[in-house]
């Protein structure tokens, strides 16, 4: 079956970098879209960025635009979410997420889009 394994989060100060990684497993990666989304306390869901199948388009929140950058390595069947400049209000636990087709039918952050999350990964940026 479908895993997304995150990684790569953790305690950063305001103005650092963290890089977070996607490794997804049971399936053609590079046949599918991919997005990382985060959720933080007392907010709702928040797409932040996505990428499709073959790397040629690209969406960022306007809150990450800039900031971050999204890619993907359909070799290492992982994707990749740069962050830099990072803010308290960045907080949140990230998740990646595999879209059903190798585009995105309405748009990344439309949720009808997903068929598979992973567990998530924790990133704290204090103030």
């Amino acid at each position: 079956q479908v895993q997304l394994v995150e990684s790569g989060g953790g305690l950063a100060q305001p103005g650092g970098s963290l890089r977070l990684s996607c490794a997804a497993s049971g399936l053609t990666f590079r046949s599918y879209a991919m997005s990382w989304a985060r959720l933080a306390p007392g907010k709702g869901i928040e797409w932040v960025s996505g990428i499709v199948s073959d790397g040629s388009e690209i969406y960022y929140a306007d809150s990450v635009k800039g900031r971050f950058t999204i890619s993907r390595d359909n070799a290492e069947n992982t994707v990749y979410l740069q962050m830099n400049s990072l803010k308290p209000e960045d907080t949140a636990l990230y998740y990646c997420a595999k879209a059903s087709l190798p585009y995105y039918r309405v748009s990344y952050y439309y949720p009808d889009e997903y068929d598979s999350w992973g567990q998530g990964t924790q990133v704290t940026v204090p103030s």
